[in-house]
């Protein structure tokens, strides 16, 4: 290969043009199935990414900064911090970084398990996302489960009466993962004002920038009139920022500078990722058609799905969990072989398969492959 040719070759390449995919074995693994190693992937829906991100903007700063990577970027990480405070309405001492919410959850699953003590215990929903559990379970703690309702939404009554003295923390995802459902904001804000005067509650909002009327439904008011809770965001979601790991925490000054003792609060974040979230932050253009293009390709899978017979979860998030007729495992590699690559879950005596939302495209070859199975 001559240098043109070669050149040419790896600008397609970082342009994610022409790049044959498959999967992995660390994501073979995760779905229990390890001989999916290797297989090629036409429509990559399991990993709840955004295949648009990240934009155009974002990817310019991001190389623009790489000739200043022998810098500590301190500075940006600062210009960033101030964004976030300035754009949720709290002061800098109210937001903690992180290289991804993946950081800061686990730090807060330390923190918590270890000021509970012995015996200590987390309350959550089950099904949820497990990544703070998982590391809570692994210390020694235990996770008190609380059975969704018959609506998939969580039992708060439940919840709070499953509360004890060695409770530590209330963890609560919303919209909550692998459902999709985003919580009533008004009995969720009433829930959170009680329960926090007895226990704090984390709220891992990762997919809040899906919903409808984001504002209107986080919780991050709670933390500005004093409230302890915890309000978790992530840039691997709406900002397509998977691969490069960026999120924060919002909530009271003295409980965010417990949880930093066990990261690095926004140290481990690379001056490319940085100078890309800042960016990504201000394209509200490019937000916007990323919303717009997940309900184009979500409005498309409901169709498949009824079209088949099939009921679904109406989901506030960037996927969608619907009840199938067979064993997950075994549907999840059937629709492997076929190229399409989802996950699957168990609850509720239910087999489920959850489908991230790709482009049309990809939803088109799910729907092509399933119309195979269903």
């Amino acid at each position: 290969m001559n240098r043109r040719n070669w050149l040419k070759s790896g600008a397609l390449a970082v342009a994610g043009a022409s790049v044959p995919d498959f999967w992995r074995p660390a994501e073979a693994a995760a779905v229990g199935l390890p001989k999916l190693a290797g297989l090629p992937i036409k429509a990559r829906l399991m990993s709840n990414e955004n295949p648009y991100g990240p934009s155009a903007k974002a990817q310019k700063a991001i190389a623009e900064a790489i000739s200043s990577g022998w810098m500590y970027p301190r500075e940006s990480i600062m210009t960033f911090k101030k964004m976030i405070a300035r754009e949720n309405g709290v002061s800098e001492a109210h937001v903690l970084l992180g290289a991804g919410s993946g950081e800061l959850l686990m730090a807060s699953g330390i923190h918590y398990t270890m000021k509970g003590g012995a015996a200590t215990n987390i309350v959550g929903g089950d099904p949820t996302y497990m990544q703070l559990l998982r590391t809570a379970l692994a210390l020694g703690a235990e996770f008190k489960k609380t059975t969704l309702t018959k609506d998939f939404t969580y039992d708060f009554n439940g919840m709070a009466a499953a509360v004890n003295d060695k409770t530590s923390l209330v963890y609560l995802c919303n919209p909550n993962n692998p459902t999709g459902i985003l919580e009533d904001a008004s009995k969720m804000t009433a829930f959170c004002e009680d329960l926090s005067k007895k226990k704090p509650l984390f709220i891992d909002e990762a997919y809040m920038d899906y919903a409808a009327d984001p504002k209107a439904s986080s919780m991050t008011e709670l933390v500005k009139k004093g409230h302890n809770v915890l309000i978790a965001r992530t840039f691997s979601k709406i900002h397509g920022f998977a691969g490069l790991r960026i999120g924060y925490l919002i909530g009271q000054p003295d409980t965010l500078r417990e949880i930093n003792k066990f990261c690095t609060g926004g140290g481990s974040m690379s001056a490319t990722s940085v100078k890309g979230a800042i960016a990504s932050y201000m394209d509200t253009d490019f937000l916007t058609y990323s919303k717009a293009k997940c309900l184009e390709s979500k409005e498309y899978l409901y169709k498949t799905l009824k079209d088949k017979g099939y009921d679904y979860l109406p989901s506030s998030a960037n996927f969608v969990l619907f009840p199938i007729k067979t064993e997950g495992k075994g549907f999840v590699e059937k629709m492997a072989q076929k190229g399409v690559a989802i996950k699957s879950w168990e609850f509720a005596g239910q087999h489920w398969c959850r489908v991230s939302m790709g482009t049309l495209d990809e939803m088109k070859t799910f729907g092509e492959a399933f119309g195979t199975l269903a």
